[in-house]
């Protein structure tokens, strides 16, 4: 699901688009997307407001499955100091790139079991990038 190189660790993003931007970098460097998904992810958030922010601090960003996706993929980006998206201030920005309505939700689901934890999501949140992929392989998420 994930390489060490779709983790990144920043100190701050300048706003949120950038965040996304940023976050988005690995998957455009793989090929696994287009620069049209990461406009339809931060259009998305325009529209609609901050519903991709799913806990404190943490954004599950995606946008329409297969548009802008030549392949499925996720990366990530931790921010140390938190990002204003739409008024909720957020530090992890999860990409998910996805091809259909379906085939990434087993990926998602143990993704989101690192988050759904309160020791790894602390991990995750203090941002350091090499406790991050040591929690991810453990956990089994990384290659």
């Amino acid at each position: 699901m994930f390489s060490e190189n779709n983790i990144q660790v920043i100190e701050q993003a300048p706003n949120w688009p950038a965040a996304v931007k940023q976050a988005s970098q690995p998957l455009i460097a793989s090929g696994a997307i287009t620069t049209q998904y990461i406009d339809n992810m931060i259009a998305s958030v325009k529209q609609n407001g901050p519903y991709m922010v799913l806990a404190d601090y943490f954004a599950l960003m995606h946008a329409r499955p297969g548009i802008g996706v030549n392949q499925m993929g996720m990366s990530l980006l931790v921010s140390r100091k938190p990002v204003d998206l739409a008024g909720k201030p957020v530090k992890i920005f999860l990409i998910m790139a996805a091809m259909d309505n379906t085939s990434h939700l087993k990926s998602l689901q143990k993704i989101m079991s690192v988050f759904m934890d309160e020791k790894a999501y602390q991990t995750v949140l203090a941002g350091h990038k090499q406790e991050i992929i040591t929690l991810f392989k453990s956990m089994g998420v990384t290659q």
